[in-house]
């Protein structure tokens, strides 16, 4: 393998159990040994029968041909048995490893990724890597054991049939797969690509079908997403051409291979019993029985390949606190930014900040002209374009996760609501709170008589999530997280949506106003929002 290969690294993740892996491929070995035996046992008593011996001269080779088929089929199943339980084992271990990189990770990595697409990732994705345990590395090991057992058999009978065996098997074995991965490569990376926009297409029909519905344009979505199935499974036959065509050499080995045995019988035929004759001619189609999975194993090692490539780019190596990082209790909450925020250049903004600790300002534009990906890039979620953004003079890059994040919090809009207790869902944005502030945490967002009503108070599970309450009450549970959290820096994204208009004004002006109620003076607090009272007065950001 290359040294760029991401498969070595991408085998950590799975975890996989040597003493397992080496049974699942000794059984395969067993299995298809016994159908060597079986084949080499089957010509000598076919020839020897012809002999008209006595029948006690065949009782033996009689019960070896049944308990060679019989071992053959049972091995079988041992071997995937054993495959597949270690392949399911170290699917669960990598998915494992992936949710842990994923909470103590980057926040970065998850951000800048659409739902469908880490679902992808974290289901196929993972499924693909795995797999090159059950047809990959068992059916390579043990077409490398039975190729060298058939190859040293056939030699010790004819070594010009052993060498055009071994000449057949290297065909059949290491070019064929050779070709049938490296045609397979490109095609698969574009399949690959249709079916994570598939995905997309389809979890943005399920999340949002609601509003696309009333927008009129959630068929567009869904037939977005039924063209990319198609899409999809065109590439996916495109990959599988060049697959077809490779399998299709071992066949034509098979056959060079016998005929080469062929014309060594012939020369061996005054020397040797027609017994080992027939073992020579009967071997070689046996042999390559082994053979035959190696092209769709180089296929699969081509698709683990590229899912290995997307699973590390999705759960990188854990970045570990360093010394010499300034420490969260020394951060004062100075916040500055010079940096051009966006997706693209073709739609991003130039954006120039200084916010002292305690500072207040509103984000205001309208719909898509990214308020969003201003806060976030803020909050360290997203890099910027260009430029670069400051907590205290350090880049934000100069601070490790936990600390970054538990200084400066984004709130996103959309974030979730568990289906679990309210007390629960709360506590997500700070382990350690009370159940007094939760308490006045609700009543200071207005959520006070919809607690009342709760049978269970805090303990009253939210059956179903964000669809236990309505839009406005999510709106304002969202805002209790902030107001509970210890971040100095708070970043609000529209947390006034779906309140009516009194109520949504006056939230924003206590969010705003340096006296707030909601957060504490020494806080920094930015909101993005539509606009802003036109009687209320505070430093403004304009977007778009």
């Amino acid at each position: 393998m290359r040294q760029s290969d991401p498969l070595p690294a991408a085998m950590r993740l799975l975890r996989p159990r040597l003493p397992r892996v080496l049974a699942a491929i000794a059984l395969g070995v067993l299995s298809l040994g016994s159908a060597l035996a079986l084949a080499g046992t089957s010509a000598w008593l076919i020839t020897r029968a012809w002999q008209m011996p006595p029948v006690l001269d065949l009782s033996v080779a009689v019960v070896a041909v049944r308990t060679f088929a019989i071992s053959r089929g049972v091995l079988h199943y041992c071997e995937r048995l054993a495959t597949h339980d270690t392949a399911l084992r170290a699917a669960g271990s990598a998915r494992a490893q992936i949710y842990q990189r994923l909470a103590n990770g980057p926040a970065a990595t998850a951000v800048r990724l659409h739902s469908g697409e880490l679902v992808a990732r974290v289901g196929s994705d993972v499924d693909e890597l795995a797999d090159v345990l059950v047809r990959a590395v068992v059916p390579i090991g043990v077409a490398a054991v039975l190729a060298l057992a058939a190859t040293a058999t056939v030699a010790a009978i004819s070594v010009p049939a052993g060498a055009v065996l071994a000449l057949c098997l290297l065909i059949a074995g290491v070019v064929a797969p050779w070709l049938a991965g490296r045609a397979a490569t490109t095609q698969e990376e574009i399949a690959r690509q249709h079916h994570s926009e598939r995905d997309v297409s389809a979890m943005t029909a399920l999340e949002h079908a609601p509003e696309l519905r009333v927008a009129g344009v959630l068929p567009d979505v869904i037939a977005e997403s039924q063209r990319r199935q198609r899409d999809w499974t065109d590439a996916l036959d495109a990959a599988a051409r060049p697959a077809a065509l490779a399998e299709a050499m071992p066949t034509a080995a098979i056959g060079v291979s016998v005929l080469g045995a062929v014309v060594a019988g012939i020369a061996l035929a005054p020397m040797v019993a027609p017994t080992t004759l027939a073992v020579l001619m009967l071997l070689p189609l046996s042999a390559f029985e082994a053979m035959t999975p190696l092209p769709a194993a180089a296929v699969q090692l081509a698709r683990s390949r590229i899912s290995a490539r997307r699973l590390l780019d999705l759960a990188p190596t854990d970045r570990t606190a360093d010394a010499s990082r300034p420490s969260a209790h020394s951060i004062e909450g100075r916040l500055t930014a010079d940096m051009r925020s966006g997706y693209t250049a073709a739609h991003s903004h130039q954006v120039s900040l200084d916010l002292e600790p305690g500072s207040r300002l509103a984000v205001t534009g309208a719909s898509g002209s990214g308020k969003t990906t201003l806060l976030m890039t803020l909050a360290g979620l997203l890099a910027p374009l260009r430029g670069r953004v400051l907590l205290d003079g350090t880049e934000l890059s100069g601070f490790n996760d936990s600390e970054l994040h538990s200084t400066v919090s984004f709130f996103a809009e959309d974030a979730h609501i568990f289906g679990t207790t309210v007390r629960d869902n709360l506590l997500v944005a700070r382990g350690d709170c009370p159940d007094d502030e939760l308490l006045a945490a609700l009543d200071a967002v207005g959520l006070g008589a919809w607690f009342a009503s709760l049978p269970d108070g805090l303990s009253t599970v939210l059956t179903g999530g964000a669809q236990a309450v309505s839009a406005g009450q999510r709106r304002r549970l969202l805002l209790a997280r902030a107001v509970i959290s210890r971040a100095k820096v708070v970043l609000l994204d529209e947390p006034t949506e779906h309140l009516d208009a009194m109520d949504g004004e006056r939230v924003l002006r206590d969010l705003l106003a340096p006296d707030s109620r909601l957060m504490a003076r020494h806080r920094t607090v930015l909101v993005a929002t539509h606009h802003v009272p036109n009687d209320f007065r505070c430093p403004e950001l304009r977007i778009g």
